[in-house]
Order: structure tokens, then sequence, then C-alpha cells
């Protein structure tokens, strides 16, 4: 059977504070979409998300790029990069016009689009992205499509992702000195909701919770959109430091205490399971020892405390009501065994691992949660995003209606349903 053929490629690149990742992939005709090529490197120079050394991080995206090259048998000069530092703010956005009672058209949602654009205020802060959600038609919230439909006025709930300019200009620098260009700078609640979660989940609503190494996403999904979210300013690395330091040993042994015999839940059996924290220690030394037990014991003193700040952040958030049930988990952290039953058990909600879909002939080593918002940068980058940045400025009035927030609204319209 002859290969299919390709007509667009698409790069990811996913800098992380643990790893960082690339993964070529082709597009074809009819929009299906084949891993050529993957890389991964160990992350160096970047803290929290920051790039703290630009020339490690240069090093090692150079390092991942050319490792996804080889196996594709391409040579890449542009990438879709991910952010994820603290810095990440969500803001709605909302944006009315008149239209006196007429058939809405395309010209009509094109208009009202390129009018909200100047009605985006970053205060300061460099936009990442600024989508139009749900509209609205003479007050009818939820509403995806409009065109066809007959009101006297239009609105629109624009999402807007903003950062703080100087972390975002870091990465965009350090990837550009690998010789690369820089095609969008995608934040990874954003990436990895396309590549884990189902439509049925985005409309009805659902949490992500990325748990990443260090630094955990907590996003919001309802009526089909990214309605909410907020950075929290921990991840997976802080239970390996835990582990480090309850039982002095070098981060790269906690690690891997971590990644073979770390769990969320415990088990009776836990206090009989011996590991040995240095097995690679001369022949005739005695390895220091301790009962698995133990090693819970510690992953799950952390865990409290994250899933705690979870909960408030989860809370402060309103993920309450109908739109209020599910979590999804992804990142590095969410490979931690038995993380999803105790999600469900510390917050109250239904929550499962989720994993990246939608791309073929992914590799198993990378099909995991951790690399869920890897696989959603292809996904954007094929989805052709609508970005009000891209669109002309117009000099008409617009209107800012006041009331809830989007989330607030789209819970009600959906208690309303019932």
């Amino acid at each position: 059977m002859a290969p299919p053929r390709i007509e667009k490629i698409i790069t990811a690149l996913d800098v992380g504070s643990w790893k960082v990742c690339a993964l070529i992939a082709g597009q074809t005709a009819d929009g299906q979409l084949h891993v050529l090529g993957t890389g991964q490197r160990e992350s160096r120079g970047v803290q929290r998300g920051y790039v703290a050394d630009m020339e490690q991080t240069e090093h090692i995206v150079r390092e991942a790029i050319e490792q996804a090259e080889r196996i594709a048998g391409l040579n890449i000069d542009d990438v879709w990069v991910s952010f994820s530092a603290g810095s990440l703010l969500s803001d709605v956005a909302p944006i009315e016009s008149e239209l006196g009672g007429h058939r809405i058209e395309q010209e009509d949602i094109d208009d009202l689009l390129a009018a909200g654009r100047a009605g985006i205020d970053p205060e300061g802060r460099m936009i990442l992205h600024a989508q139009p959600a749900l509209y609205t038609l003479d007050g009818l919230t939820g509403v995806k499509n409009p065109i066809g439909l007959h009101a006297d006025r239009l609105g629109v709930d624009i999402h807007i992702i903003m950062a703080d300019g100087a972390p975002v200009r870091n990465l965009e620098a350090a990837v550009r000195q690998a010789h690369l260009d820089v095609n969008a700078v995608v934040a990874s609640p954003v990436a990895a909701g396309l590549a884990c979660l189902s439509d049925e989940e985005r409309d009805l609503g659902v949490a992500l919770v990325e748990l990443g190494a260090a630094v955990t996403t907590v996003s919001l999904f309802a009526g089909g959109m990214l309605v909410e979210m907020a950075s929290l300013p921990f991840g997976a690395s802080d239970i390996t430091d835990d582990i480090a330091s309850a039982f002095g040993i070098r981060r790269s042994q906690a690690q891997r205490l971590q990644s073979f015999y770390g769990s969320a839940s415990a088990s009776p059996r836990d206090n009989n399971e011996v590991i040995e924290l240095d097995p690679g220690a001369p022949a005739g030394a005695e390895s220091p020892r301790i009962n698995r037990a133990q090693l819970v014991a510690v992953i799950r003193q952390r865990l409290d405390a994250m899933m705690g700040e979870i909960g408030r952040t989860l809370k402060d958030l309103h993920f309450v009501g109908p739109v209020g049930r599910q979590v999804v988990l992804v990142g590095g952290g969410a490979d931690l065994k038995g993380i999803a039953d105790y999600t469900q058990s510390a917050l109250g909600r239904a929550a499962r691992i989720g994993r990246p879909r939608g791309l073929h002939g992914l590799p198993d080593a990378h099909s995991g949660p951790a690399f869920a918002t890897l696989a959603g940068l292809v996904l954007y980058a094929a989805s052709d995003p609508v970005d009000l940045r891209d669109l002309p400025m117009m000099a008409q009035d617009i209107h800012r209606p006041k009331g809830a927030s989007i989330l607030h609204r789209l819970a009600a319209a959906l208690k309303s349903s019932f």
C-alpha cells in the first residue's frame, strides 16, 4: 500500500521544565495527520516554564528538532511552540452590535469580530489568543453559528489568553536562535484540550488539569469552548524534590523512584515491599532501603497540598453545578499510578486521564498524558483557527454588555434547558 501523499508539514515544539520534545506531522488532502518523526531531550535552561538560560535552551531545542528531522527525513524551517509558564491569564470580552432584525450573514460576523478587535485591552500583557467563543442573539446565549438567523442585536464573547511579554519573547528568541521561525506561540491548555477532550465533554463542561513538571494549569471548557483558566506555580517536580529531600538522595534517583514505585493510592501491601534507594551501589556495599509505604506517604503529603489548591481554584472559577462534574488530567504528573482515583476522591468529581488522539502513527512512547500538548499543537495548527489579531481594525461603535461571566451565563443556559 502506497504511503499517503503529504500536502502540508506541521512541526510542534513543546519546551517544558522536564523535557523538550518535537513532533513532525504531515497532513494529507483529506485532513488526516500522520506522524513522521519525533524527538525528545531532557530539558535544560528552563525553570517553572520560563527560559532561564538562553544558550542551554537553544541547544536542547536544536537537538530535539534534529532528532525528529532525522527520523522524518526532512529539514524543518518553522515550528508551533507551546507556552505554559505561570503568567498565563484568561479573560472574556463581550461585544455587541445592532442589526435591526435582518438575517445574519457572514459579513455581519466579520464586521462584529473586526470591531471586537478594537475592544481588546491586554493591559500591558502580550496576547497569545483572541478567539470568538459563544455568540448571543437578543440575549440568547450559547449560539455557535448564528448565520441565517434573524436578530436585533448580535453579540460574541471573545476569549483572550494573555501572558507577560518578556517570558514569551525569551522563548521565541531561544527557538529562533536554533534557526527556526515561530509560526505562533500557543497556550498549552488550548493545545492539550484539542488533543484529549471529546466534543461532548467540551459541550457539557469539563475541567482540564495539566500537571506539568513545574506549572499546573486549570482550564474550564463549556459550550464547546475554553472559557476560563488559571495557572498555579507547582507541579510534579515538587513531588520529586520532596522524595529527594525525605530520603537524602539525588533528584535523578528520586525521579526513578517516583516513576517506577510511586503511587497516589496507598495499599496494605506497601508495608511489605522493600525498595533499594541506590540499586547501582558497588558490590558489597549496603544500599539504603525503604518500604513502599514510606514513599507513598511522601507523595500523598505533597498531592494533598496540590489538590487542595486545585480544588480552591476550581471553586474560584465557579466550576460548579451542571458544568462542574468532570476533571481530565494531562501532563507528566498524570502518569503517576492511581492519580485519577485519588483526584476523584479529593475533588469529589469524576476524573480520568487524558491521552492524545487524532494523529496517525503516534509512537507508544509519545501517546501518554505527558505529550498531550505536543500532539495538540499539531491539531491546533491543522485547524487553521480564527484569531481576531489577524483581522483589520473597524472604525465602528461597539458595545460591552454588562452581566455575569461567560461560564455563569452558560451555566444559566444549561440549567434552563432541564
